[in-house]
């Protein structure tokens, strides 16, 4: 008999407990959907926020990069000096325009589809809810960078285009993509996306893996849960160092293969890019040129990246938390 009622009310529990699970259901794909969207609006601040910091060290890199000159710190103040006499300060910020459509979609995607790959990783391989172990801390990274670029690529050829012309050769960012589909074809909007896929790789996923780590090993020693902001600023300088050192050659490539069209150059591969300008520049010289200004604009790029995203989606968290608390 005792057996008998107790099993009667596990029954009539478990028939209570069906309709709460169904109508529970919209709520956590509303969590979901909000979620998505923090991920996308924290991306779009960090991408537009970091490069417009960076946009006339990243323009001067470009400018070296896709010419024969060599580079070095004292050139790279000439040039940017001239071009303020030259052209005006806000010349500085020439292609930032074009810089910012293409950054703040491919933030918003990137710092997205890593928030996304990591809950799908950590089902995978059973870490819900916990800290990725470092394969699958890398493999997020690289997947995220990977579908950014993917689609947002055409705005990368634009942006390079715009840094090393002058204003009369294109008026705007739509002038661009016209002067180049009609003279160039279509297909010159992908020119180097094979080098840009390839260098990716390696940078997004040891950005995210080593900003990641990071912070796992700073509360693992300090017992604290989050870092501080400058602590955050700190991780993301190390990750962008890491990040940018370890694909620079396969940027170098990339933005000669862009800017052909008006540079007086037929690239038609990666190796052969490489090939011509190791024989016209050397290897170090030629391959690494802006190597240094990069170690200076990346580590503040992607430090404060890495920061504005995490910040935003704490404040973003704390003002939903509040309306809900409010209703």
């Amino acid at each position: 008999m005792g057996n008998g009622v107790r099993e009667g009310q596990v029954d009539f529990k478990r028939q209570d407990a069906e309709p709460a699970t169904s109508t529970h259901l919209p709520s956590e794909d509303k969590q979901e959907k909000k979620k998505v969207l923090n991920s996308l609006m924290s991306g779009a601040l960090a991408g537009a926020v970091a490069k417009t910091a960076v946009a006339p060290l990243d323009r001067t890199k470009i400018m070296f990069q896709v010419s024969s000159k060599r580079f070095s710190a004292k050139e790279a103040y000439r040039l940017i000096y001239r071009t303020y006499l030259n052209e005006g300060f806000w010349s500085l910020w020439r292609g930032n325009s074009a810089t910012m459509v293409r950054v703040i979609p491919y933030a918003a995607i990137q710092f997205c589809a890593h928030e996304e790959y990591k809950q799908l990783l950590g089902s995978y391989y059973g870490f819900q809810g916990k800290a990725l172990t470092p394969f699958p801390r890398f493999i997020a990274g690289s997947l995220a960078g990977t579908t950014a670029a993917m689609l947002t690529y055409p705005l990368d050829m634009v942006r390079a285009r715009m840094a090393v012309t002058p204003k009369e050769m294109y008026s705007n960012i739509v002038h661009v993509f016209i002067r180049i589909s009609r003279e160039e074809g279509l297909k010159t909007l992908y020119r180097g996306f094979t080098p840009t896929i390839l260098g990716v790789i390696p940078y997004a996923g040891l950005s995210f893996f080593t900003y990641e780590t990071l912070k796992k090993l700073h509360a693992d020693h300090s017992g604290k849960s989050q870092p501080s902001p400058p602590e955050r600023l700190l991780f993301g300088a190390c990750a962008g160092l890491i990040g940018q050192s370890a694909s620079y050659p396969l940027d170098v490539v990339r933005r000669r293969m862009q800017t052909a069209g008006v540079m007086g150059h037929t690239y038609s591969s990666i190796l052969l890019t490489m090939q011509e300008i190791i024989r016209e520049e050397g290897l170090i010289r030629g391959l690494y040129k802006g190597l240094s200004m990069n170690w200076v604009k990346g580590p503040i790029a992607v430090g404060i990246s890495f920061t504005t995203f995490d910040l935003t989606q704490i404040l973003l968290r704390k003002l939903q938390h509040s309306t809900n608390v409010e209703r």
